[in-house]
């Protein structure tokens, strides 16, 4: 299986079912009045962190989520049906991110996030109806889902990560140390995705992480090392294993700086982690005498020698891991970003910006905002009831005002979404039921 751990998907909700324009009609009940019902919720979708999906595989074989649209409504009153709402799986420690910004980051399995909001239903004209208005013949739209480009990216949760060069023994620790069975060779660049294992010492266990061999430059994009670097910012210890043989012609005493400012310039967050220094394949000739090396070169790191082929050293080496993830001043890392994770099992989501905005263009004007273009995507244009009531949203909610300002004139296009439409500043006496018309004409009150 593949490993992805960074993928970007688009994810729309779905859309709220149409109104229903209907009027009782049984014997005896001439007069029966409306009974149009209003239309079913589109489904959301919601992204949830499980234990049963490890990689971002599926959602990049099919990064288009599309939920299922609400139900239409009926007459004699029904609702249409509330479709369900679409729950997508991704691994425990999945970002989701936004133009870069995190929006969510689920660590915990069963955090859930609300990525796009299913349209709501269009009411019917049961809905409209009042003690002026008692036979309404108008309905709404379904109201569009929300659209979203989400991007999302895989940190695995560690508690100690290795780090070093390729062939530096990462992969063999892992082994030998846990049930974990990576790939093992005797070639640079063996691993090429990060591997887990549970490691337990003296009735405690962590978490192990190992990662690709880093190289110089890998920040820069050199190698493999640096694409997963990403995997051990939420660890709380590093562990640095150090070949005496060194990589290519870098030696061993040199590599450790050389790693470290790799560390550095990928993130000052991985680069303030606890990190233990350990010289690797001690059971090899030459291995003491560079051990000596290290000690004097780096006194206050105090290195260990160990074996990942024998096992020696190895207690102390979790003994010392213990140590730093039992202290407290090295609190649990969540890694670069600020977001908040939600609470297990509850909704987090970004919030809709308000408002509108009126610009010219070559044909016209165009009026943008979330709730206006909402109203326009539901409006009914073939109702002369529901185009009425439109433009007295519009005046109310301040188009009039603003488009004057502008410089809008009478007969002007106006588009507002996927709807355009010829502006004029008086409702045309069509838009009028029959019996308002006559009570105009005859100066009665309205």
């Amino acid at each position: 299986m593949s490993f992805v751990d960074k993928v970007r998907v688009f994810a729309a909700a779905g859309q709220g079912g149409d109104g229903c324009l209907s009027f009782l009609r049984e014997k005896y009940r001439p007069y029966g009045g409306p009974n149009g019902g209003d239309g079913g919720r589109g489904a959301d979708v919601v992204f949830e962190a499980s234990c049963d999906v490890s990689t971002l595989l599926e959602l990049a074989r099919r990064p288009h989520l599309e939920a299922k649209p609400g139900g239409r409504g009926l007459g004699s009153g029904k609702s249409g049906v509330t479709a369900p709402d679409l729950i997508v799986p991704v691994p425990a420690g999945t970002l989701i991110k936004k133009n870069g910004a995190v929006l969510a980051d689920l660590r915990e399995p069963g955090q859930r996030f609300l990525a796009t909001r299913g349209g709501r239903g269009g009411r019917g004209n049961l809905s409209f109806k009042t003690r002026f208005n008692t036979a309404p013949r108008l309905c709404e739209k379904g109201a569009p889902g929300e659209r979203a480009t989400l991007d999302l990216e895989l940190k695995l949760i560690a508690d100690v990560g290795l780090v070093g060069f390729p062939n530096a023994g990462k992969s063999s620790l892992l082994a030998r140390s846990s049930a974990a069975r990576p790939k093992i060779a005797d070639y640079p660049f063996t691993t090429l995705s990060p591997n887990l294992g549970v490691v337990a010492h003296k009735g405690k266990s962590f978490v192990l992480a190992d990662i690709p061999g880093l190289i110089e430059g890998a920040h820069a994009g050199k190698g493999l090392g640096a694409e997963f670097l990403r995997h051990i910012e939420r660890t709380r210890v590093l562990v640095h294993l150090v070949d005496p043989a060194g990589y290519g012609e870098t030696d061993g005493l040199s590599g450790v700086r050389a790693i470290e400012a790799e560390l550095k310039a990928f993130s000052p967050v991985l680069a303030a982690k606890p990190r233990i220094l350990a010289v690797n394949k001690a059971d090899l000739p030459g291995a003491e005498d560079f051990f000596r090396k290290m000690s004097r070169r780096y006194p206050a790191r105090k290195p260990l020698a160990v074996s990942a082929a024998t096992g020696a050293g190895l207690p102390e080496l979790f003994d010392r891991v213990l140590l730093d993830l039992s202290r407290p001043e090295h609190p649990k890392a969540v890694g670069s970003g600020r977001q908040k994770p939600t609470a297990p099992g509850s909704f987090g989501r970004a919030v809709m910006p308000a408002g509108f905005s009126v610009a010219r263009t070559k044909t016209g004007f165009d009026i943008r905002g979330p709730a206006l273009e909402r109203m326009a995507a539901m409006l009914r244009s073939d109702l002369p009831e529901a185009v009425e009531r439109f433009q007295k949203e519009l005046k109310r909610i301040g188009i009039d005002k603003a488009l004057a300002k502008a410089g809008v004139a009478e007969g002007d296009e106006v588009r507002c979404g996927s709807l355009a439409f010829e502006w004029s500043f008086r409702a045309p006496d069509i838009f009028l039921p029959a019996r308002r018309r006559r009570r105009l004409r005859l100066g009665t009150r309205v």
